[in-house]
């Protein structure tokens, strides 16, 4: 049976020290905006998203059309980089793919993150099997994700992500069969 994950890495947000209840930015609703429109016709039958207002802001538009709740899960949040901001984020997260169980003080390693991440998509490839899902989320552990199920997918195209940025992942049961960037 085939069950489509629509993960959504959430639009750009304005930035705020309170990294839950960041929102969305002008430009970020209105590529949200975008984003709804390019669902709208892909059968959706359930929305979920990580607890960051951003993410949920940018799949809101989604599971009103489709008259239905966001569900909130805590697996699909971004990753805890560290207790403290870094000096160079782009230079950490490289830091976190070149050594997989590396974690700075207060944060998660690649391997605690995407297990967290994974086992969220496990449940919802098992809950919700034949049915089309769309994951409102974040790119870091979007990527972890994906990279668990195809080693294709790893820093350099986390790199590569748009913000917002749309992947269709087809699974046949736990078996992912094909990824297909929606948007570009």
């Amino acid at each position: 049976m085939q069950t489509t994950i629509y993960f959504v890495r959430h639009a750009h947000s304005t930035y705020t020290p309170d990294e839950l209840g960041r929102p969305l930015s002008p430009k970020g609703y209105m590529d949200a905006e975008r984003i709804t429109d390019s669902l709208k016709h892909e059968s959706i039958h359930y929305v979920l998203a990580s607890p960051y207002k951003r993410a949920i802001q940018t799949v809101e538009g989604i599971a009103d059309w489709i008259g239905a709740e966001i569900m909130i899960e805590e697996g699909f949040r971004e990753r805890q980089l560290a207790k403290e901001p870094v000096d160079d984020f782009d230079q950490a997260v490289a830091r976190l793919w070149q050594n997989p169980a590396f974690s700075y003080e207060g944060g998660e390693s690649n391997l605690m993150a995407q297990k967290r991440g994974v086992d969220a998509a496990v449940h919802v490839l098992q809950t919700y099997p034949g049915k089309n899902i769309v994951i409102g989320t974040h790119g870091n552990i979007m990527v972890l994700i994906m990279n668990h199920f195809d080693s294709q997918y790893d820093y350099s195209f986390w790199k590569g992500l748009a913000m917002p940025d749309v992947y269709r992942l087809t699974f046949d049961g736990l078996k992912l069969k094909e990824v297909k960037r929606m948007n570009s």
